[in-house]
């Protein structure tokens, strides 16, 4: 579709739920690690991934763990889903693997794209799915193949195909990976043994038209763009292959695939479905929606709770995940990774209350209008208790570290600046002289107050407390009814630990839980993705139904 339209016709399409759309963009991870609460609940996964979303994300989670976040890293106010794919790597000639930087953190298209007479409806709380085979290592022209692809990002020279494998050349603007969800439902499951079998893809097409009989109802269509950093390493490749490497071990790029857990509120994603009928893209236009500050956005973080590296260079892929090539690939252990979840040693700001200070949290500073305007230093030696000890002595009863050796003082903090309650903010900066401490970022400081009387308490972050959902069961499995409670919801995995996917989430409020016995370690293979069209060789073909990402390319 061309952007050259005539006014009526773009008018034409702005109604129409074919071509309206809307990007929900999710500023950065909220945490980089072997989690996956759909595959391996309660349990270390098997491999390494970067989550977005929600901070209520855990190892074993259900709808009402999406409803205790007090922050996400996706910017609509009231979507608390959690959105996930594998982590990407260069391996280097000695064998080694560096981590590849994510550029911020995933786009998120919600398409309406009903066949005609389908009605589109959102998604259901306790809703959850994966789409892709982490194990996949060849291609063919089935759907679930289809839906996974990559566009090689380059602004300065000619538009290049898309592939459904890594493509052998540098991308100078990075790698861009694109997962795209099956969108048709059976009505009645929110999850299956395998995680996919409850959906389909569309009848004819993985990225839109009519639904399958036996999956009559179609929801709103998700599909995730990641970028890749990988123009960095243009000057490191080697023999005749492409260097990189999924997180699993996986160099061919056919086993990319995707998470997704619904985390939003069920009526505001229903009248976003049913409002948002604009084809520009832009989340602004969608009249249902309050959007939250891209910089609170940024700051959405939970710690990790594997105690493993994850990034930098490793002389191996996190977890039991050799290089597998192909033609097939199975789930390695035995290697010794961990495989236990323990309380995270991270810890986002310095614990002074025995000082008679308390952490405040992480705000924000302006270089030409401090949020603290009273004393002021900077050295080499900084660190939070010195900056806190500089302060008292200049007679003042906050301190705020910045970018890693600035000190501030002050005795109040105007409302542009002060810390938003539950979010953990960017102050990401290693302090200058202790690098385990975070000192601030830039533009943003690590503040700290003088406690009075006896309450001495640092901030809280992380999920909070919420009120259970619940909900009605869906009919069984087999029912010939295609209706499902508006209130459905799953229940979830139990917090044990598990080594294999978990039961399918259906029959049980969302405040019980129960899990399947493990069946493989650490995690089973799903099966091929209901679809309608068989394996075959061929790649698939670029989308021409108009819809533009943000760098002026055709998204599926």
């Amino acid at each position: 579709m061309s952007f050259l339209l005539t006014t009526g016709l773009v008018a034409a399409l702005a109604a129409s739920p074919v071509s309206a759309f809307w990007r929900l963009p999710c500023k950065s991870p909220i945490v980089v690690e072997r989690a996956d609460p759909i595959v391996n609940p309660g349990a270390v996964s098997g491999h390494l991934h970067t989550i977005m979303g929600g901070n209520g994300f855990d190892f074993a989670m259900d709808y009402n763990s999406t409803q205790r976040s007090t922050c996400s890293s996706c910017t609509v106010e009231g979507d608390f889903s959690n959105y996930w794919i594998p982590a990407l790597f260069f391996q280097h000639e000695n064998g080694t693997f560096e981590s590849v930087d994510q550029v911020g953190g995933a786009t998120v298209y919600y398409l309406q794209r009903a066949g005609n007479g389908e009605t589109l409806k959102a998604f259901p709380p306790g809703f959850r799915m994966i789409a892709g085979n982490p194990f996949k290592r060849t291609g063919g022209d089935d759907f679930a193949t289809q839906a996974i692809s990559y566009n090689c990002l380059d602004y300065n020279g000619p538009a290049k195909p898309e592939t459904p494998n890594f493509p052998n050349y540098n991308c100078p603007n990075g790698l861009r990976s694109q997962v795209f969800f099956p969108s048709c439902w059976n009505g009645k499951d929110l999850d299956s043994p395998d995680h996919m079998s409850h959906v389909s893809y569309p009848a004819n097409s993985y990225n839109s038209g009519p639904c399958p009989a036996d999956f009559p109802v179609h929801l709103i269509s998700i599909f995730y763009e990641v970028i890749w950093d990988t123009g960095k390493f243009a000057n490191q490749w080697y023999g005749n292959g492409q260097p990189f490497v999924w997180s699993m071990g996986d160099p061919t790029g056919y086993g990319g695939h995707g998470d997704f857990v619904m985390g939003w509120d069920p009526d505001l994603l229903q009248s976003a479905v049913d409002q948002c009928t604009n084809d520009s893209g832009r989340v602004e236009d969608c009249p249902v929606f309050d959007l939250i500050p891209d910089s609170q956005a940024q700051g959405c973080r939970i710690a990790p709770a594997v105690d493993e590296q994850v990034s930098g260079l490793l002389s191996a892929l996190p977890g039991c995940n050799p290089v597998q090539p192909g033609p097939t690939a199975t789930p390695q252990s035995g290697c010794g990774a961990p495989t236990t979840i323990t309380p995270s040693n991270t810890t986002f700001f310095t614990d002074l209350t025995s000082k008679g200070w308390s952490y405040m949290g992480c705000g924000t500073d302006n270089y030409f209008n401090r949020v603290l305007t009273g004393a002021s230093q900077s050295n080499g030696q900084m660190t939070n208790e010195n900056c806190v000890v500089f302060c008292e002595s200049k007679g003042f009863s906050i301190a705020g570290s910045e970018y890693a050796d600035e000190c501030y003082c002050g005795n109040s903090i105007p409302d542009s600046g002060k810390p938003v309650p539950g979010v953990v903010g960017a102050c990401t900066m290693s302090c200058a002289g202790d690098d385990s401490e975070f000192c601030g970022g830039a533009g943003t400081i690590s503040l700290y107050q003088k406690c009075s009387g006896e309450s001495c308490a640092n901030a809280q972050f992380g999920p909070g407390p919420s009120a259970p959902v619940q909900v009605a069961n869906p009919p069984p499995a087999g029912s010939s009814s295609s209706a499902v409670s508006p209130s459905a919801a799953p229940s979830s995995t139990s917090s044990g630990s598990h080594s294999a996917p978990g039961s399918p989430t259906t029959l049980a409020t969302i405040t019980t839980s129960s899990a399947a016995t493990p069946t493989e370690s650490p995690e089973s293979p799903p099966t091929n993705q209901a679809s309608v069209n068989t394996d075959s060789t061929s790649p698939p073909s670029d989308d021409d139904d108009g819809v533009e990402d943000d760098d002026g390319n055709d998204a599926n």
